[in-house]
């Protein structure tokens, strides 16, 4: 990255502003996707069914996370590990952030167009086909899951690498690299509930975890860049010292 054109600071103020707006940005969409029972296909089908804003929501799905994860390349990129473990970390993090999305890409074709597409056509078969639409539907559905639940490994694994970058730094506390990795591991608890058990209670649990602890990390990050000097090390005299 040329410092002459991005100092430390903007670099990691755009990183930080890209992955809060993209996680919040994500929330918020998500409440707008249509509830109820998701392992109690016979009902949540119907839902599905009648659902108008379907393809909006999960478009805007696909978008806030690819937001999401301009922010870890962004971070990648602001943090300019040059040698060692975290050169490495940073590198295969950033590998992992592109094969993610990819898959939430694919998610998102699964989910947001294919089961769509099979719920509609179940939901207004007639009686003699309906059973054939449902297993259509339902194997779309076991579909989903997979996908999933590979994606959900896959952005764990990106964010356990960039903490391990992290925590290398002088200049952005370890408690942020410690939160990082504790999102990415509820990351791979997520992707093993949805593989074994689809989108159970605990797995919503899981995913509200993960948004809190999100947040947190990303909130401070955001502190963390706007105290930061162009030298590349926190503001001391703003009460936060950079951690070593």
């Amino acid at each position: 990255m040329n410092n002459r054109t991005f100092s430390p600071r903007t670099s990691l103020r755009l990183a930080a502003g890209l992955l809060l707006l993209g996680q919040l940005l994500h929330i918020a969409i998500t409440r707008f996707h249509a509830g109820g029972d998701a392992n109690n296909h016979s009902a949540i089908f119907a839902v599905y069914a009648g659902n108008t804003i379907w393809g909006a929501v999960h478009l805007g799905q696909f978008a806030s996370m690819a937001i999401l994860l301009a922010g870890l390349i962004a971070l990648f990129c602001a943090l300019d590990v040059q040698g060692g473990a975290a050169r490495w970390a940073g590198r295969l993090g950033a590998a992992s952030v592109a094969a993610a999305l990819a898959l939430y890409g694919v998610l998102q074709a699964v989910d947001g167009v294919a089961l769509k597409q099979a719920v509609n056509a179940w939901a207004s078969a007639p009686d003699a086909q309906k059973a054939a639409r449902f297993a259509s539907a339902e194997a779309i559905r076991w579909l989903e899951w997979g996908v999933r639940s590979y994606q959900d490994f896959t952005l764990g694994l990106a964010l356990l690498l960039f903490a391990v970058a992290v925590v290398q730094t002088t200049w952005i506390p370890r408690t942020i690299a410690g939160l990082m990795g504790l999102s990415g591991f509820i990351y791979w608890v997520q992707g093993w509930l949805v593989g074994s058990e689809g989108f159970s209670p605990m797995h919503s649990v899981a995913i509200v975890l993960t948004w809190v602890v999100s947040a947190v990390w990303m909130v401070w990050l955001v502190i963390v860049a706007s105290r930061m000097q162009d030298s590349g090390h926190a503001d001391t005299s703003a009460g936060h010292p950079s951690i070593s």
